[in-house]
């Protein structure tokens, strides 16, 4: 029997894939499918079964065409229909090889979230591991606001699947959620990928909480929704098929010029230090470890994108972490990189940078200036400078009337990656007077300068 667990970065995604034999299953499969169909042809297994452990809402599953690819029927908890999947509920087994999995029905981060308990059955029926979705991560448990008027209905259905299904399993039971951390669907889960139940149940902070107050700090946690989530919905009650990445055109910088020319949005996924030094005028920054959580904010799915990177071996994972989140209109990428943009002749932009102690030297100064801290509301409540305006990044653009013109604006966020992201679309919306502040909260913490929580 072997368990294979396939991490997806960018969304902090966890697949899995379980071959016993010549039979496989695999468990929230992602878009770009050929990982599983690589490693059953290695051992020698065709996948049967596709289990998806409840609706996803940030990345588009690959169920669909795991099944036109392979034949393998595809199901999903009964507790939400979905066009390409058959339902299942508490009880149902299934036999893979000598693997077999039972399914648990564990509502509250949605109404069909399921989990899939294993156990070996050449020595027990026993359990030993549970894929539990996005009901119980390591060091965290699952969001439960996609229902806003029924926070604490789903809070309590939560608590009751975790201590009523998910923990009487056994403490040695091994634990494989669908995320790791980074991911959105929680913020506070461990850096590890592996843990037991029995160690969650006794160091998990929220597991540490008695019901009320599990539900009601379930009830009043605050977490963004990306306006993608919708259609990640939308894509996922009916799971697109097929397997192949989008074809993207290699543009010199006069091709790639005359694209930018007729409205396609041009997407610079390097560094903010390359990114402030020269891009293409116009560009949205989005440093590639950046841009899973944030390009749902920016992009519309109906923008024709171009793609800006200095290195071309990462071009296949940029595509696939775009294809991930359903943006398949790219058109083009600029070859080789900015340098041969530069030496064109082709017009360039810059945005001035700031280093941390110029910073504090202007803030003790009292120049009049706008600091904007973009973080999360977590980040800008843990610790945050006394002078500093939070907006949200994810909400910038729809909040962009509410900063002056007329005073200089200094992006700020925990590394400078999403202030450049700050900086550049305030730039396209014809703020002239911008400064990234490169290192930001982490720069200004390590020099020891004093911030606020108040």
């Amino acid at each position: 029997m072997i368990l294979e667990k396939i991490k997806s970065e960018g969304v902090a995604h966890l697949s899995y894939m379980i071959i016993d034999g010549n039979m496989a299953a695999v468990i929230d499969p992602r878009r770009d499918i050929d990982v599983y169909l690589d490693l059953a042809w290695q051992q020698g297994a065709n996948i049967s079964h596709v289990f998806e452990t409840h609706r996803n809402e940030d990345y588009v599953v690959g169920s669909q065409a795991l099944a036109q690819a392979t034949g393998a029927r595809v199901f999903h908890g009964q507790g939400g229909k979905v066009e390409h999947a058959e339902p299942v509920k508490e009880g149902q087994q299934f036999e893979i090889g000598k693997a077999r999995l039972s399914v648990l029905e564990t509502p509250g981060h949605t109404f069909d979230s399921i989990s899939l308990v294993l156990a070996d059955t050449t020595f027990s029926d026993d359990p030993i591991a549970v894929f539990t979705g996005d009901t119980l991560f390591i060091g965290d448990v699952g969001r439960t606001d996609f229902y806003p008027d029924r926070r604490e209905e789903m809070g309590a259905k939560l608590y009751d699947s975790i201590f009523n299904k998910l923990l009487p399993l056994g403490d040695g039971v091994q634990l494989y959620p669908a995320h790791g951390a980074g991911s959105v669907c929680g913020s506070g889960m461990a850096d590890r990928e592996f843990s037991t139940l029995g160690y969650e149940r006794r160091n998990n902070p929220m597991l540490q909480l008695e019901r009320d107050e599990f539900i009601k700090t379930k009830s009043e946690e605050h977490h963004y929704q990306p306006p993608y989530f919708r259609k990640m919905e939308e894509l996922n009650d009916k799971a697109p098929g097929g397997r192949a990445l989008p074809q993207v055109k290699a543009a010199s910088p006069q091709q790639f010029a005359e694209l930018v020319e007729t409205g396609m949005l041009v997407l610079d996924l390097r560094t903010p230090e390359a990114f402030c030094g020269a891009h293409v005028p116009q560009s949205l920054a989005l440093p590639s470890d950046v841009l899973p959580g944030y390009i749902g904010w920016l992009v519309s799915y109906d923008d024709e994108l171009g793609l800006v990177t200095d290195d071309p071996a990462s071009l296949e994972d940029e595509l696939r972490g775009l294809y991930r989140l359903g943006y398949e209109n790219v058109v083009a990428y600029l070859v080789p990189g900015t340098t041969a943009w530069e030496a064109s002749g082709e017009d360039y932009a810059t945005i001035p940078t700031l280093s941390a102690g110029a910073l504090k030297k202007r803030i003790d100064d009292r120049e009049d200036f706008v600091l904007l801290d973009v973080r999360t509301l977590e980040e800008y409540e843990s610790a945050h400078i006394a002078q500093a305006r939070h907006l949200y990044l994810g909400h910038l653009p729809d909040q962009m009337d509410e900063l002056p013109r007329d005073k200089p604006i200094v992006t700020f966020c925990g590394s400078g990656k999403r202030a450049a992201v700050a900086a550049a679309l305030l730039r396209r919306q014809g703020f002239s007077r911008v400064e990234n502040c490169l290192g930001s909260m982490s720069a200004y913490q390590n020099l020891g300068y004093a911030t606020t929580t108040e």
